[in-house]
């Protein structure tokens, strides 16, 4: 783990305009904003799934730099007045608060297109190019994060069934996160055996599918019993706002008991995959674990 978030953060320290770059304050903000925090979850599973189908690390480190900056960008977003009004993010001043609010629109603004200018980078095989753009900006679009970001706006103050919590977040955490594990395994698809590579994306599917509720299920869980030092961000917003989450339809037990059930349907998707999806059970613990 360390190894991969040292590696996206000199890839995202690469990939991101300098500083001293004309204009020199968003840049400074873009880098605020995207360096020195974060779990780095994203860019975790793009190269444990990469691993698993033998990928170029190089292109896995410009798909994970690619990944982080789209998730970064919808944090400084999600924490602008209009939004969330949140003032810490990873344990420091969000970026409106250390900026100001115009920056930090633009700021979300240029991390996103940067992402997609840097899939576009020759570390990238070419043939792969287009459809990792694709894919990451279908994950990021009104049909997958910006889509669910709406419903959880809309939603506050609402009863919503199971049904639709789940949708709203397969859409506004689990969309990206599943993108994180199919670009990873996009960088080591392999032309040659296209059925194979067909088989194992739709095992990975699977996987991320169920991994990517289950973070969201743990967020619930951290929101009521973890406090703010903890987490880097505010504790308790979201029964504050009064927004529906797992914990306030099912109870805190049964949210920690279905969380390790997506764990188990996540480690069942890779049994094809035996000792190279090590990395991938091991994300997958990492993160059902936070919740106890």
């Amino acid at each position: 783990m360390k190894d991969v978030q040292a590696r996206t953060e000199s890839a995202l320290d690469r990939y991101l305009p300098a500083a001293t770059q004309a204009p020199e304050r968003l840049h400074e903000a873009m880098r605020y904003a995207a360096l020195g925090g974060g779990k780095r979850v994203r860019p975790l599973l793009c190269h444990a799934a990469g691993e698993a189908l033998d990928a170029p690390v190089a292109a896995l480190d410009a798909a994970a730099a690619a990944l982080e900056m789209i998730h970064v960008y919808s944090l400084v977003h999600d924490d602008l007045p209009s939004m969330d009004n949140d003032a810490m993010r990873r344990g420091k001043p969000t970026v409106h608060v250390q900026y100001d609010d115009a920056t930090g629109l633009l700021v979300g603004d240029a991390l996103q297109t940067q992402a997609f200018l840097t899939l576009c980078d020759e570390a990238i095989p070419a043939a792969r190019r287009a459809g990792l753009v694709a894919e990451l900006a279908m994950a990021s679009g009104s049909q997958g994060m910006a889509g669910g970001q709406a419903i959880d706006l809309a939603s506050v103050g609402l009863k919503l069934t199971r049904e639709q919590l789940e949708n709203m977040h397969r859409l506004k955490t689990g969309a990206l996160l599943r993108a994180a594990v199919r670009l990873g395994a996009m960088c080591g698809a392999s032309d040659a055996d296209a059925t194979a590579s067909h088989a194992a994306l739709a095992s990975l599917d699977v996987y991320a599918s169920a991994i990517g509720l289950a973070f969201q299920v743990v967020d619930d869980i951290l929101d009521v019993t973890a406090d703010s030092a903890t987490l880097g961000k505010t504790a308790g917003k979201d029964a504050a706002a009064d927004k529906p989450t797992y914990v306030s339809l099912l109870g805190l037990d049964a949210s920690r008991a279905l969380a390790r059930q997506l764990q188990a349907e996540a480690n069942q998707a890779l049994l094809p995959f035996g000792a190279r999806a090590q990395r991938l059970s091991e994300l997958a613990e990492l993160v059902v674990q936070r919740a106890y």
